[in-house]
């Protein structure tokens, strides 16, 4: 399409579109003209039709869906994550207008510092009458134990987050300060990602900021602060559960960082170390993502079950950099900003560049009754609360403070923010949202950078009270739009070749990585025998058949009943623990790789609820089968083989190991049913071997040579063992001071005696006597590796 065509295009595009007045739009200025930042990509959006803009905004949404990208979205019952829900056309802004948001928040990032150093330190604020004194002390977020405990780097802020709106008149107010652990820069990124994909051509983009020069300089300054060689830089989440958790694993692999929970760290002689398969290793920075409040049960919150007992006693020794310092959750109340104008005037002598919302603190009389005569006008919201006063959750409320609160102090009273407009893409046309934009701040040895937009917070309606994810908004990026195309750039710097030493791996990372290979190929065991089953119930349609009652007396054995459903809910207790392990490393784990599991466990719930016994439900068996069978080739052949991939292969070998010794003790035994031996086989995936191998049977010594002894079958017990003995030989640990560890011992000692052994030894007792003893194997990997 012509421009002309375009052109003529954009009263259909924009038919729906119609700021609200008295409100600020991002499209149209206030003379009702179309911005020029916006003109080239509107053109561009015109010349597309229907189908071609609905076919962009799948492919945007088919990455975020195969790169994995949800949110956690909390609710009375489970939690349960959420698509990402990206906004899909971008916020367009002008790098002049870019750069001058950046100046203001750069001198209230100082402010910020400066008020940190203060409350933690002389106090000065207080002791002038600056900030009241209760504010401060009332405040859960102000942390007793940390005053005048300075921080190693010499800064309590490292990275911080402002949220910021544009007021009708067209300038900009700060609306919260985020300085505990603000989220987002990292879905930031793959907002970009997305709309890289939706809007694929050259132009307009070729103008727009990139984002990686932002976490360059931020991963450089991090460099600088994690102390002498040798000390590791990790990030600390609060766990799987938490609604930004996939924003933790993304930014730790994509910055090389060791993403770590509480558990992983000890203090040892007042320095943090983390546990690791090597034994412990020493940390020089910690990028915290948890509020800090729990980062210490020992001297904060006792309660917290995601802290590290002594942290605190690192950071009073100076051994350890932490990102941001614990206790800055305090300036992000909502009566702090009440001050903020005056203490700016007294630490910096200057007003502050960017207003933030105004702001009444009901604890002063004066401002009490302010807020009492114009309530009718004001959010009234709880003092020491971090909420947008629009957000929601936020205990907040138009109108006049009640005698059920006496409590005056603990109000404060917000002006009713009227938030711009952007264009969002609803039913084939463009409509105004409200929306807020998330200004990401980090500090470098130059001072503070800024990334160069990334983040939007959208509305679901033009309400604002709907800006939270969590009640339905969206997110869009945000493109910092330059008068000349920019330079390509990338977190790698040029010119540069060094390969990184070996990251660490955390005990708690090991011992995950291998019980998802354990429930993986405990979930293969049980799809094949179920198979099993339904194939001959198929057969026979005789639920009294000698094989049906073995097989399904075995299965009940496992915790698998067939009494009431053919395919036992059981079997998706067995994918969901897999799951489970595979979320609590999923920094390690690649996306295809999660995206397969969650494709198998979608399969399987659809198909267990539907199939009929016989053979439907061993035709969806074999589904699975090809499904998991998918998901272990994935993981084998893409999985870069360091220690982890180890551990995760220790976890399968050592369970298709016990799997087979477990059924051989049934179905091998003399008195099984008749067809037993054919079941072993089938279940063991080694008919067509047995029939190459062997000129008759199946007999008692065919099925266990073939399944116990055979070092070539990669099904039988003495493959897993040499495969176990191979992986153990390439782990830390391993032939300390040029002898064998209990552990190496123990294996080696199996797979003699099985070499040796011919079938005729290996009768009932035999087999579970190997079975209690690579228990013991077990035990002894635990004690080494994985406590």
């Amino acid at each position: 399409m012509s421009v002309a065509a375009a052109s003529a295009s954009l009263p259909a595009l924009l038919a729906r579109y119609a700021p609200q007045p008295g409100v600020a739009d991002e499209l149209f200025d206030r003379d009702g003209r179309m911005r020029p930042v916006w003109v080239p990509f509107i053109t561009q959006l015109a010349a597309l039709s229907p189908d071609e803009v609905a076919a962009r905004f799948a492919r945007g949404n088919q990455y975020l869906r195969d790169a994995g990208v949800y949110f956690r979205q909390y609710s009375r019952g489970p939690t349960q994550e959420r698509d990402w829900p990206l906004s899909h056309v971008p916020v367009l802004m002008a790098e002049a207008e870019w750069d001058g948001i950046c100046g203001g928040l750069a001198q209230r990032a100082d402010l910020l510092e400066r008020v940190m150093a203060d409350l933690y330190g002389p106090a000065t604020l207080v002791r002038d009458g600056h900030l009241p004194a209760s504010l401060v002390a009332r405040n859960p977020q102000w942390l007793r134990p940390l005053v005048g405990v300075q921080p190693r780097s010499g800064h309590f802020l490292h990275h911080i987050a402002f949220e910021i709106g544009r007021s009708p008149d067209g300038s900009w107010f700060v609306l919260g300060d985020r300085t505990q652990a603000p989220s987002g820069s990292g879905f930031a990124l793959e907002n970009r990602m997305a709309t890289t994909r939706i809007f694929s051509d050259p132009f307009p983009r070729a103008n727009v900021r990139r984002l990686a020069g932002f976490f360059r300089a931020f991963r450089e300054a991090m460099v600088g602060l994690s102390g002498e060689s040798g000390r590791r830089m990790a990030m600390l989440t609060p766990g799987p559960n938490n609604d930004t958790y996939y924003e933790h694993t993304y930014i730790a692999r994509y910055l090389g960082l060791t993403l770590l929970e509480g558990e992983d760290l000890i203090l040892r002689d007042g320095e943090a170390m983390v546990r690791t398969v090597r034994g412990l290793e020493p940390l020089g920075l910690l990028w915290r993502r948890i509020d800090s409040e729990f980062a210490d049960p020992l001297e904060l919150n006792e309660g917290s079950q995601i802290g590290t007992p002594g942290l605190i006693e690192a950071l009073r020794g100076g051994s350890l950099t932490l990102i941001n310092a614990l206790g800055t959750g305090v300036l992000e109340a909502r009566a702090m900003m009440a001050f903020l104008p005056k203490i700016a005037q007294v630490l910096l002598g200057e007003p502050l560049k960017m207003p933030n919302i105004a702001t009444w603190w009901c604890g002063q009389q004066a401002e009490r009754a302010y807020v009492e005569a114009n309530a009718a006008r004001m959010m009234i919201g709880r003092a020491l609360d971090y909420d947008l006063p629009f957000a929601m959750g936020a205990e907040t409320a138009m109108g006049h403070i009640t005698p059920a609160a006496p409590d005056h102090a603990a109000f404060v009273g917000q002006e009713a923010v009227t938030l711009s407009t952007t264009p969002v893409w609803h039913e084939g046309h463009l409509v105004p949202r409200p929306m807020t934009v998330r200004v990401f701040a980090a500090r470098t040895e130059s001072g503070w950078t800024f990334m160069p937009g990334g983040y939007a917070r959208i509305g679901l309606s033009p309400d604002v009270t709907a800006l939270a994810m969590q009640a339905g908004g969206s997110v869009a990026d945000v493109w910092v739009v330059a008068a000349k195309p920019v330079p390509q750039d990338s977190l790698v710097v040029q010119g540069s070749f060094e390969r990184a030493p070996p990251g660490i791996l955390p005990s708690r990372a090991a011992d995950n990585l291998y019980w998802l290979g354990r429930y993986v190929e405990r979930t293969e065991g049980a799809i094949r025998l179920l198979r099993a089953y339904h194939l001959r119930l198929a057969e026979t349609d005789d639920a009294q058949d000698p094989r049906l009652i073995e097989l399904a007396g075995f299965l009940a054995g496992l915790g698998m009943p067939l009494e009431d459903r053919a395919v036992p809910e059981a079997l998706m207790g067995l994918i969901w623990a897999a799951q489970g392990s595979a979320a609590k490393v999923r920094d390690r784990f690649s996306p295809d790789g999660w995206g397969a599991l969650a494709d198998m466990a979608k399969s399987a719930q659809k198909l267990s609820d539907k199939v009929a016994a016989g053979a439907d439900a061993a035709h969806a068996m074999s589904i699975l089968l090809r499904k998991i069978s998918g998901f272990s080739g994935l993981v084998h052949e893409n999985m870069y083989h360091f220690a982890g991939w180890r551990f995760l292969s220790l976890g399968r070998a050592q369970e298709r190991a016990d799997g087979l010794l477990l059924m051989l003790a049934t179905f091998a035994d003399a008195d099984a049913a008749p067809g037993a031996l054919d079941i072993a086989i089938e279940v063991g995936d080694s008919v067509m071997t047995h029939q190459r191998r062997y000129r008759f049977g199946p007999s008692r010594d065919t099925v266990l040579d073939l399944l116990v002894l055979d070092e070539n079958n990669p099904r039988a017990v003495l493959y897993q063992i040499a495969a176990m003995r191979d992986h153990l030989d390439k782990l830390p640990q391993a032939g300390r001071g040029g002898r064998l560890t209990p552990l190496e011992r123990a294996l080696l000692t199996l797979d003699t005696e099985l070499r040796v052994a011919g079938p005729s030894d290996l009768g009932t007792d035999q087999i579970a006597a190997l079975r209690l003893r690579l228990g013991e194997v077990f035990d002894l990997l635990t004690a080494t590796y994985l406590r």
